[in-house]
């Protein structure tokens, strides 16, 4: 290959007619990867035959386009000409790398789905990074059935009544015995012949901290009833949520009943379940399961959970007035919080479902799990029905915050 050449011609005069004399300097011919010499130094130039050759060609064109016949011309001044037969390098054009969007570690992944998979019962795990946005889930999108945690969507929707100054949580409130419902209402002990006199604000407190069915359902038909809460749901973009008929209605329905007013306060009810037969029971549970009307499946509910600790559902005071609530939580302290670090925070909602013999059916908690650094995560663990016993369901929902916060500390 030709590196590069260059010829200088000083000038010349023609003393006598067809005599020429041409002084010339070239560089050599060489490989592009063999370095240059330096061209100002003419004793640093190798002059080799086949140099010469081509020296003298171009000297004798030169000065044969320069001189007329019959004519000494002046002596010229010194122009060097030099010939690069090979262009120079351009450096190739740097192409910007698209930003590929956060993914969750593969240890992550690996251990929800090693949880899911082992697992002995239906159950749907998802964890929503909310400051990033991935989601890691085992059957994520499958319907389950919330039962107390569908009470966190009731306090939604009571907030955001407060937002629009529909509802003010001084709202003066009198539960009645006939407001009483089912299960797990320790406000039943207060309602005497004559009522209950509260507020809003203080049911609100007893159906997010104490799960207190009878507060929540008072609270429900205070702002609509299920139609109205279902209505919020979509308008807000909760999507994979669906509230169910109220908590009377849902039990009753869940052992294959229809709600008795005469039932208020849970005794009756229980009775009459009593009486059914085991298969009759089963059915009706396994009906429920199947299709819940209470359904919600685990991304569903972290998408609502983000939603919140985005504040886009609600007013920013009213955001942290109910985050307040849900980590003064009295429920479940051994399922998600049993795996808990110094430093995280989980603000949560529990739901449990009815038991038939060994199967239980509705057993969940779902919460906003955050760092020390602030980073933040939604958590849902949903089982729908298991024989497994409660401590083997608690060390399940301890295992994927001990996951989340595994993966967030390497």
């Amino acid at each position: 290959m030709v590196g590069r050449a260059s010829r200088s011609i000083r000038g010349c005069r023609c003393g006598r007619p067809g005599l020429l004399r041409v002084k010339v300097s070239a560089l050599p011919f060489r490989s592009a990867a063999r370095p240059l010499q330096d061209p100002k130094r003419e004793d640093s130039l190798p002059f080799n035959p086949l140099n010469r050759r081509l020296a003298i060609v171009a000297g004798l064109s030169v000065v044969a386009g320069c001189v007329p016949a019959g004519r000494t011309p002046p002596p010229p001044a010194a122009v060097p000409i030099t010939v690069q037969t090979t262009p120079p390098a351009r450096p190739a054009p740097t192409l910007a790398r698209p930003q590929l969007p956060p993914q969750p570690s593969a240890g992550l992944l690996n251990t929800v789905q090693a949880l899911g998979a082992g697992f002995d019962g239906q159950v749907g795990i998802s964890v929503r990074d909310i400051d990033e946005g991935w989601v890691v889930a085992w059957e994520g999108d499958v319907a389950r059935p919330q039962q107390s945690v569908s009470k966190l969507w009731v306090a939604i929707g009571v907030m955001d009544a407060v937002d629009r100054k529909r509802l003010s949580l001084t709202d003066p409130v009198t539960v009645t015995r006939a407001d009483l419902t089912v299960f797990h209402q320790p406000i039943r002990a207060l309602v005497g012949k004559t009522g209950y006199k509260t507020t809003i604000a203080d049911l609100l407190h007893g159906a997010m901290t104490r799960s207190d069915n009878t507060a929540n359902d008072v609270l429900l038909w205070r702002v609509g009833g299920p139609a109205a809460i279902n209505r919020m749901l979509s308008d807000k973009g909760i999507d994979g949520v669906r509230f169910g008929p109220g908590e009377r209605q849902l039990q009753a329905r869940t052992a294959g009943l229809e709600w008795r007013p005469e039932w208020a306060g849970g005794w009756g009810f229980l009775q009459a379940r009593a009486a059914m037969s085991y298969e009759a029971r089963d059915k009706a549970l396994r009906r429920y399961v199947a299709a819940p009307m209470d359904g919600a499946s685990a991304n569903g509910v972290t998408l609502g959970l983000s939603l919140l600790a985005q504040r886009k559902l609600l007013s920013p005071p009213s955001t942290a007035s109910l985050l307040t609530l849900m980590r003064s939580s009295k429920t479940g302290p051994l399922r998600l919080k049993s795996g808990l670090r110094p430093g995280w925070t989980l603000a949560h909602k529990t739901g449990t479902g009815q038991d038939l013999g060994k199967v239980s059916t509705g057993y969940n908690d779902v919460g906003l799990l955050v760092a020390p650094d602030g980073h933040r995560y939604a958590l849902a663990v949903m089982i729908a029905r298991t024989r497994q016993p409660i401590p083997v369901r608690m060390r399940l929902m301890g295992d994927v915050t001990r996951a989340v916060i595994a993966q967030a500390s390497r």
